[in-house]
């Protein structure tokens, strides 16, 4: 009995550079060169199919189809039919393909035929497959019964002969249940200057497609998923927008980099799932890896920056919506750009001991670091926070999957807290401290550690301009969500407390620190209206005793939430504001016509 062993398919140069840039080591190509059994059954069963290919610039362009299944099928060894509605007249990937064609001509391509790439990729199912050949024939059908739009939708019939198969992972795919939709295509804009419906688009996005090529060799399409609004716009200028994306730590292939190392050009397909509108773009691309790509987008190690060259927004262009049902656990958080909030940078750092720590509650401590060289840095100011770096503590090498800890993928372990002291605190000036609640692995390191421990991390600076401007005259309103007190109690010393009005709510089981913080303050009782959330029926006897020394306090002191009638009896045009996003929101449609300044904590 013999056995047919296929050799690895090799990488081609630019991957091979991508290797050597990330030394991600040496590895076999795990890419098939053929259709793989699996592939033909997933682009079967799969109702999402984007497609990519080349214009006659040779720029890449990608267009998702699908809604239905099936929406592909096998129709001989290694060759695929796709038949499927689409968009027939704005449809950058329709248009390349069938530019010039009569209405129903079928194609026959001559020798090598186009590229055409693709992936089948199922949502809801998180699974994607992708694909890589070259267009055999084809044809357009824009006058078949029942299709509407008068010639703007129409049905496309492609076969491709299949040259390459890989299946990938599952990692920062959310979770989507797909369902046809008609489209009704209205071209909004051809510019690459993208217009506001675009960026509202991109604002929301957590995914896309993209498209790359080795020349015309080869040539790739993808998924990038990620939290709404991780592809980020560092302008939009007449000449075209540039848009920068982080690329989290994947399988090593780069193939997609691979091709932008090769050809730096990439097609991107952004759809709404929502409305069915879609963002098309196609641009000159620049990987950017290490301090570059830090500096473009901070605690990124690898990001992409396209200057688009051109790009179609187009309301209702797709064949299908999508009800989001769960996004991946791998999504880290967004990382913005340092012109859109205070960055603190990677390289300098000092070293900052740990002191003292104080347990205030089941959950929030407070601790105190000293500062190895102060100088460093300049003078902190009360209402910034400080970075400290865990990369020590926590990194534990590459994986490609870390089901029992995903975030820690993509995880540079750089973790920002406000300061809660003031330089007359009795602090020195290489001392600060920061009032922090148990919430997370590195909270949760911080809480068990002591200033025993001789526990001494990176500090690499402070940022932030969360800063209470009293008026010399006035009333001065400040809403604060549980911890969200923080940056007020930094600040306690320069105000006129009794020109302050604090509205602060928060779980009765943290009762420890509105304590502390009157004890420390012992006039904000009589400018505060505490509300407090959860059953006082089974605190613990110190925290009853607690409870009851803050009713005795002075402050208002109601057990239920914060309404919109605590606030109207105090007419103020400009409120300050620390909670959570979805109280903040809450508190703005209470709000409205009044300014209000919020500290966001997401830097």
């Amino acid at each position: 009995m013999s056995f047919v062993v296929s050799e690895a398919m090799p990488w081609h140069e630019g991957e091979n550079k991508m290797h050597r840039l990330t030394k991600a080591g040496d590895f076999d190509n795990p890419t098939s060169p053929f259709l793989q059994p699996r592939a033909a059954s997933m682009v079967q069963r799969y109702p999402l199919l984007a497609i990519g290919t080349l214009d006659k610039q040779d720029r890449p362009w990608t267009t998702v189809w699908g809604g239905e299944v099936p929406l592909a099928q096998q129709v001989a060894k290694d060759t695929i039919g796709i038949r499927t509605i689409v968009d027939s007249k704005t449809d950058p990937v329709v248009q390349t393909i069938y530019e010039g064609r009569d209405d129903g001509e079928v194609i026959h391509e001559q020798g090598a035929g186009r590229m055409i790439s693709g992936l089948s990729i199922h949502l809801e199912q998180r699974n994607r497959m992708k694909l890589f050949g070259r267009m055999v024939a084809g044809a357009l059908n824009t006058h078949e019964e029942g299709l509407p739009g008068s010639g703007s939708v129409g049905q496309i019939q492609l076969v491709v002969h299949i040259e390459q198969s890989l299946g990938n992972c599952p990692k920062y795919l959310n979770c989507k249940r797909i369902r046809a939709s008609l489209p009704e295509p209205k071209l909004v804009s051809d510019s690459p200057h993208l217009p506001q419906e675009a960026l509202d688009l991109l604002g929301k996005a957590d995914m896309f497609f993209i498209s790359s090529a080795d020349h015309d060799k080869d040539m790739d399409t993808n998924h990038r998923g990620g939290p709404p609004g991780f592809v980020r716009v560092e302008s939009n200028g007449d000449q075209g927008a540039i848009l920068v994306y982080p690329e989290y730590s994947g399988n090593r292939l780069y193939q997609t980099l691979g091709n932008l190392q090769s050809s730096p050009r990439a097609g991107l397909c952004f759809p709404d799932f929502d409305t069915g509108d879609v963002l098309y773009v196609t641009g000159d691309t620049e990987v950017l890896i290490g301090k570059d790509a830090t500096a473009v987008l901070p605690h990124s190690d690898v990001a992409v920056r396209i200057t688009l060259t051109g790009a179609r927004f187009v309301e209702k262009g797709l064949s299908f919506k999508g009800e989001t049902l769960e996004r991946s656990p791998y999504n880290p958080t967004v990382r913005y750009l340092p012109s859109e909030k205070a960055v603190i940078g990677d390289e300098k750092s000092v070293m900052a001991k740990l002191i003292k720590k104080e347990k205030l509650t089941p959950t929030i401590f407070r601790v105190r670091f000293a500062i190895s060289d102060p100088g460093d840095f300049g003078p902190w100011k009360a209402g910034q926070y400080a970075a400290l770096s865990f990369y020590d503590e926590f990194y534990m090498g590459y994986s490609h999957m870390r089901d029992d800890d995903p975030k820690s993928l993509n995880d540079d372990y750089l973790r920002t807290f406000t300061v809660s002291s003031h330089h007359g605190e009795g602090l020195h000036g290489e001392e600060f401290e920061m009032t922090i609640r148990n919430v997370g692995n590195v909270t949760g390191f911080l809480a068990r550690q002591n200033e025993r421990s001789n526990l001494e991390v990176p500090l690499r600076g402070f940022a932030g301009d969360f800063i209470i401007d009293q008026k010399p005259e006035g009333i001065t309103p400040f809403i604060a969500g549980g911890i969200g007190i923080t940056p007020l109690i930094a600040q306690l010393q320069d105000l006129d407390i009794s020109r302050l009005r604090l509205f602060w709510t928060l779980g009765v089981k943290d009762i420890g620190l509105v304590q502390d913080t009157f004890k420390r303050f012992p006039t904000l009782p009589q400018s505060t209206a505490l509300f407090l959330t959860g059953d006082t029926s089974h605190l613990p006897a110190v925290d009853k005793e607690k409870l009851g020394e803050v009713s005795g306090s002075g402050a208002k002191v109601e057990e239920r939430r914060i309404r919109a009638d605590d606030l109207a009896d105090l007419d103020v045009k400009e409120w300050y504001l620390c909670t959570s996003p979805g109280l903040r929101k809450m508190i703005q449609e209470w709000l409205p016509g009044k300014a209000i300044i919020y500290e966001k904590f997401d830097y």
